[in-house]
C-alpha cells in the first residue's frame, strides 16, 4: 500500500521518517510513505490519480483548506475547524480527517498543561485547530494575536462552529501592555522569527505565561522556546504535535495501534542528522 505527504514545500517533511518507522514496527512490509509536491492547483488531479492501492494522505500547507471541497466525507472536528490534514482512501470516496487536534491536544496533556487563558499567535489551518484543542481543555474564551484582522475571518468562522468566543489582538501592542504577555499559555503557529515581538514581551514580563508551545519544530530551539525557557516557562516543541498527529493517521490508514515510541525514536534520529 502506498502513502505520502502532500504541500509546498514538503522537502522539509519529517513526515516519512515517522510513518516509515511505524509500517516497520508493525510489520508492514508492502506498505511505502514519500512526499511529493503539490500545490492547490494540482491536489484535484493528485487525489484522482490515487486507485486502489493508496491507503490515505498527510497533508500540510497550503492544502488542509483546498482539499474540503474534494472529500466524499468529512469528519465532525474538520468540518468544525475548517481544515483536514488526512485523507483516507475508502472504497466509495475519499474521507477527511482532522488529526492535528488531536496531536495538539495530546500534546498539551502530556505536560501537564492546564490553562485558564490562552493566546494563539496567527490565524491559519493550525491556529484553527489549537481553538478545538483549547475548547477540549475547557476554555471558553481565546485570544488570537494576528497582523491582519481581516485574514482571521476563517478563525472567526471554526471559532463560531465551535461555540468559542476568540478576541482579536495586535501582534504588536505599544505601551505599558507590551511588558506582559498576560496568558498561561501561548501557542505559536507562525513561522521561525514571526513571533520575535512575543520574545521581547516576554523577556519584560513581570508574568510570563506558564507554558509555551511551538509548533515550529527545525531548528529547535526556536528563539521563541529560548526566550520561554529564560522566563521560566514549561516549553513544548512542534515535534510533539507532528509526532502525536503522525500517530492518529497511522492508525486511520492502517487501522493498528500507532507503536508511538518507535515513531519518537526515528523523528528525533531524523532531527539529529538535520543538525537540530
Amino acid at each position: 500500500m502506498k502513502a505520502a505527504v502532500l504541500g509546498k514545500p514538503v522537502g522539509h517533511s519529517l513526515s516519512p521518517a515517522l510513518h516509515r518507522a511505524a509500517y516497520a514496527a508493525l510489520g508492514l512490509d508492502g506498505w511505502s510513505y514519500e512526499a511529493i509536491e503539490c500545490d492547490e492547483a494540482g491536489l484535484p488531479g493528485l487525489l484522482d490519480s490515487c486507485g486502489p492501492g493508496w491507503a490515505g494522505l498527510s497533508l500540510t500547507m497550503p492544502l488542509k483548506r483546498a482539499v474540503l471541497p474534494l472529500l466524499g466525507w468529512t469528519d465532525p472536528v474538520a468540518v468544525a475547524t475548517g481544515c483536514a490534514n488526512t485523507v483516507v482512501f475508502t472504497q466509495h470516496a475519499p474521507h477527511g480527517y482532522n488529526t492535528d487536534v488531536a496531536g495538539l491536544l495530546t500534546a498539551l496533556t502530556e505536560a501537564g498543561v492546564k490553562p485558564r487563558t490562552a493566546t494563539i499567535l496567527g490565524a491559519g489551518a493550525t491556529a484553527c485547530s489549537a481553538l478545538a484543542a483549547l475548547r477540549e481543555l475547557g476554555l471558553a474564551e481565546v485570544t488570537a494575536a494576528v497582523r491582519d484582522p481581516a485574514r482571521a475571518t476563517g478563525l472567526l468562522a471554526a471559532a463560531s462552529r465551535l461555540g468559542l468566543r476568540v478576541q482579536l489582538a495586535p501582534f504588536k501592542i505599544e505601551g505599558p501592555e507590551k511588558q506582559d504577555p498576560g496568558t498561561d499559555l501561548l501557542i505559536s503557529t507562525v513561522p521561525e522569527g514571526g513571533s520575535d515581538f512575543f520574545n521581547e514581551r516576554m523577556r519584560h514580563a513581570q508574568r510570563p505565561p506558564a507554558a509555551v508551545m511551538d509548533v515550529v519544530y527545525h531548528p529547535w530551539p526556536t528563539s521563541l522556546a529560548q526566550t520561554a525557557r529564560r522566563a521560566g516557562s514549561a516549553v513544548i516543541s512542534g515535534f510533539e504535535l507532528l509526532l502525536h498527529q503522525a500517530a492518529r493517521q497511522v492508525e486511520l490508514m492502517t487501522g493498528l495501534a500507532a507503536p508511538v515510541p518507535r515513531m519518537r525514536e526515528a523523528g528525533l534520529a531524523e532531527l539529529a542528522s538535520r543538525g537540530s
